[in-house]
């Protein structure tokens, strides 16, 4: 495995890699692309709520404990 020399600059990817017209393009949709009545966690603050705390148990990340809270 390579490492990669500190002196090169990275190449640039993704959104870096796009001209900034089409970067703003893509911007300006935002969430255009769902329909409001989709848009079930804007309606439903219960549901949000359960769905972080669900992706909170399962990310494995560094979050806090009960411990923590304490």
């Amino acid at each position: 495995m390579s490492i990669a020399d500190p002196n090169q600059p990275r190449a640039r990817r993704g959104f870096a890699a796009m001209n900034p017209e089409r970067r703003r393009e893509i911007a300006r949709k935002g969430g255009a692309s769902v329909p409001g009545e989709k848009r079930s966690f804007a309606k439903d603050r219960d549901l949000a709520a359960s769905a972080g705390r669900k992706g909170g148990e399962a990310s494995r990340g560094g979050g806090r404990t009960r411990e923590d809270e304490a």
